[in-house]
């Protein structure tokens, strides 16, 4: 129940403030954007770029005195984990403004990673966890989650392949101190890895360009460029210890899309679909909309849990949906 309270809390007008001095979060995100963008000028850079040397100086010698100054301020404020989460996330929304980033690495909703946060309490309840992301992006959903549950030890890596990404995300989780790490790694390609206990993705929707690649994998196909998506799910789950889940953010048509014989396919042999989670309408990348699958390393075992979540607001349908999903799951 205190469980249920606590996301419940979250979900409600960004919740998670409530627990956080706002005027703090807004000093701190002022100090921090006025040293962006006065790096954007100086190195003659973008956004992004110009947040990760923000960072770098942070921890280190600003470039100017300026900058030195509104650093010394910031550490003054003693932020706590939660607090630098949310002031992150609202430098990466006002990035995004300045510069569009890719659809696969837009920030995945707040309202979302909490949900995301509360099945892994759920599935998972031990108190020592090791999780691993496939296409991390700016590790904003990692620290969602790392900052969510502050009573696990939690081993999580992200792997990711775009550079400027795994910059972004390391020197976040460099100042926030947090044990998040994150590999530039194509998530595709086979790695050795120890098995963790926790797969997740907000999976990055399209084709993979290396056909000879792809066409290893017992989704692949062997006729045209095959979903990157599909891949990545595959691939992972020779990650994921026995028994284990996968929590997938991926298009609502996942099982009826093209090429979703092969994943169905696949599916039957190496895993079981625990849960399908659709989410509201408004929740939609590239025109996609979106639901959370769960599934489990496992024989096929019972009919999936099922539950539309057409809002992430309504004080009704957000409780009664974690409510069946611990009956079921449990």
């Amino acid at each position: 129940m205190r469980l249920k309270a606590k996301l419940k809390s979250r979900l409600q007008d960004c919740g998670i403030i409530k627990a956080m001095k706002m005027e703090k979060i807004e000093t701190a995100f002022g100090l921090l954007l006025t040293n962006v963008q006065e790096l954007e000028t100086r190195l003659a850079t973008h956004f992004y770029d110009a947040l990760i040397e923000q960072n770098v100086s942070y921890l280190g010698q600003a470039a100017s005195a300026d900058l030195q100054e509104r650093n010394t301020q910031l550490r003054a404020l003693k932020l706590t984990k939660q607090e630098w989460q949310k002031v992150y996330q609202f430098a990466l929304i006002k990035g995004a403004k300045d510069m569009r980033l890719q659809a696969n690495h837009q920030l995945t909703p707040d309202a979302i990673g909490y949900i995301i946060n509360f099945m892994i309490e759920t599935l998972s309840p031990e108190t020592s966890l090791s999780m691993l992301e496939l296409g991390s992006g700016t590790g904003n959903l990692a620290e969602t989650l790392l900052t969510g549950m502050p009573d696990k030890t939690i081993s999580y890596t992200g792997f990711e392949v775009d550079d400027l990404m795994i910059d972004l995300s390391a020197s976040i989780a460099d100042v926030m101190q947090t044990s998040a790490q994150f590999l530039q790694i194509d998530a595709v390609r086979p790695q050795v890895i120890e098995p963790v206990d926790l797969l997740l993705s907000d999976l990055p929707v399209g084709y993979y360009p290396d056909d000879a690649i792809a066409q290893r994998s017992l989704v692949g196909s062997q006729t045209e460029h095959t979903y990157a998506h599909h891949l990545l799910m595959a691939q992972g789950f020779k990650y994921l210890k026995s028994d284990g889940y996968a929590i997938f953010l991926a298009p609502s048509d996942l099982l009826s899309s093209p090429q979703a014989d092969l994943l169905k396919k696949w599916l039957q042999d190496y895993a079981s679909v625990a849960a399908v989670i659709t989410l509201p309408e408004d929740i939609v990348t590239e025109n996609h909309s979106k639901a959370i699958f769960v599934l489990q390393k496992s024989a096929q075992g019972k009919t999936p849990f099922v539950f539309p979540l057409t809002s992430l607001t309504n004080p009704e349908i957000v409780p009664t949906f974690m409510t069946q999903f611990r009956q079921n799951m449990i």
